[in-house]
């Protein structure tokens, strides 16, 4: 039996290969997944399933099917509405990977999802350690602020792959710093 939270919506989960499974499963608007038989009010059974990747999932036995079944998809499908046909990604509005309300859940294209993962504050946070990291760097400021000078130089000689050479990095670093994905404090 499943205690019921004020406001809270059941809806049965349907996946594919879900019709060939003993038990029915089913997402409620707040987030959480149960397992029943005949009814939930019955038999229902809360399920707390496992983190893939921070994300809550169940990994189900079902045919012609990899069987992992993400709560944040489902509870998506069943209770937000797409606002675009090329919406087929969910985001967590508050960034946290275990908060499956449909309050917190959004559908979103590919391009949303990026700029929604830059604001992240696990990823500013580990943006600012790299930006005051000291200790494992190849390069020194003072080579980077040469770099930085060659490459902004109209009359250069030297093409990239002869600076990477040089100061022993890839080109793709040179392009990084350039672009001030890398050193963007030095100027």
């Amino acid at each position: 039996m499943i205690k019921k939270i004020p406001g809270e919506i059941w809806k049965q989960m349907q996946f594919s290969g879900y019709k060939n499974l003993k038990k029915k499963y089913a997402v409620s608007n707040h987030g959480r997944a149960a397992s029943y038989s005949d009814s939930l009010a019955k038999d229902g059974k809360l399920l707390n399933g496992s983190l893939t990747s921070g994300y809550r999932t169940l990994n189900l036995h079902v045919e012609n099917g990899n069987g992992t079944i993400y709560f944040h998809r489902e509870v998506a499908k069943l209770f937000c509405k797409k606002k675009s046909p090329k919406a087929k990604y969910v985001i967590h509005v508050n960034h946290k990977k275990v908060d499956n309300t449909a309050k917190n859940l959004k559908w979103a294209t590919l391009e949303e999802v990026s700029s929604h993962q830059q604001n992240s504050p696990l990823k500013i946070a580990y943006k600012k350690r790299q930006a005051n990291r000291t200790v494992g760097l190849k390069l020194t400021a003072v080579q980077v602020k040469t770099i930085k000078d060659t490459i902004n130089n109209p009359k250069r000689k030297i093409t990239y792959k002869k600076l990477a050479e040089k100061y022993k990095v890839s080109e793709m670093t040179l392009y990084r710093i350039k672009s001030g994905e890398n050193w963007g404090k030095v100027k």
